[in-house]
């Protein structure tokens, strides 16, 4: 009896575990949504602003607000921002000199009404810098002595007693991550510039490493004429441990791949290696890569044609390299 009711008391509290995230999740999904519906003219005039910043974008906060703010300033940061967080109850007690004539002060917090944010603002003022308010009171003092305010408001928390602050800041995070990336999109960020931001991690590795970088190039890379015969091919495929090798015409271009499936298929039908001429049993026209592409374009092109090698080529179609999906491996691009 005691048993049963352990397990229905066990039940029930899943139950209200379940019922009390999807509630939370449908409350802060709501919270975003509400924003599309919001944005005008003055979103706009906040990308405009920071477009037409000449020193860098200041993000402030403190509280909940200051976790959103720092995360903000990073994204800008990445995104072709250039952007920092200062801490709004330390920038009145020096660090305000951070801040010059022609910065951006963003300022969140979400009653607008933060003593230690409207502390500053006339100091703000009085240096010239531009302030854009992100709060959840249109009315409140920060809204109105911003340059322009963002509302981002959400009807209700999603903290069971409407005070923690959960749906409020999943909507101040969003619309700074929305002006995070109309900036990017304006500004023509590219993935270039992404990488140069992000050398480190996994991310790095991905937007960082060439093809030239991961390949095997010379010896490593398994070759033979397209007059060898296909023992000779079988030769080359074992003595360069990539599970296949090249095919060359007498320049050295590429004309064919002769892999361990080939020679499977070829010993299924009974083919006298000895005798026959590679370029009978080879696969033609290969999958190649240049050089100069990501290693993670190499992948694409892998996963899509489901194949583990990858002929490295010039624009001649002369070989330059190899690589299979181990390099990739080692090299932590996947």
């Amino acid at each position: 009896m005691k048993t049963a009711r352990s397990s229905a008391s066990r039940a029930s509290s899943e139950d209200a575990a379940l019922a009390m995230a999807r509630e939370v999740l449908e409350i802060e999904a709501k919270a975003v949504s509400d924003l599309i519906d919001r944005l005008d003219r003055s979103f706009v005039q906040a990308v405009e602003t920071v477009l037409n910043c000449r020193g860098r974008v200041v993000v402030s906060g403190i509280g909940k607000s200051g976790h959103i703010a720092r995360k903000i300033a990073s994204t800008l940061a990445s995104t072709g921002t250039p952007a920092f967080f200062v801490h709004s109850a330390e920038a009145s007690h020096g660090d305000l000199g951070m801040i010059a004539r022609d910065d951006v002060f963003i300022a969140l917090s979400n009653s607008g009404e933060s003593d230690e944010l409207l502390a500053i603002v006339p100091l703000l003022k009085r240096q010239g810098a531009k302030l854009i308010a992100m709060t959840g009171n249109p009315q409140s003092a920060l809204a109105r002595e911003a340059d322009v305010h963002l509302y981002a408001g959400a009807e209700k928390e999603a903290c069971p007693l409407n005070l923690a602050p959960t749906a409020s800041t999943t909507a101040a995070l969003a619309l700074g991550d929305a002006l995070a990336l109309a900036l990017m999109q304006a500004k023509g960020f590219t993935q270039d510039e992404f990488a140069a931001a992000h050398p480190g991690g996994a991310l790095g590795r991905r937007l960082l490493t060439h093809v030239r970088d991961v390949m095997r190039t010379g010896e490593n890379a398994p070759r033979v004429a397209q007059t060898a015969t296909a023992l000779e091919a079988m030769r080359e495929v074992s003595r360069g441990r990539m599970g296949m090798t090249t095919v060359l015409d007498a320049h050295g271009r590429v004309t064919g791949i002769f892999t361990d499936g080939d020679l499977r298929r070829s010993l299924e039908k009974g083919v006298d290696l000895r005798r026959t001429a590679i370029a009978d049993v080879m696969s033609r026209g290969p999958r190649t890569i240049g050089p100069g592409k990501l290693a993670a374009e190499a992948v694409e092109i892998m996963e899509r044609f489901k194949i583990n090698q990858l002929i490295v080529v010039d624009d001649d179609q002369k070989l330059l390299g190899a690589l299979n999906m181990h390099d990739l491996f080692r090299a932590k691009v996947i």
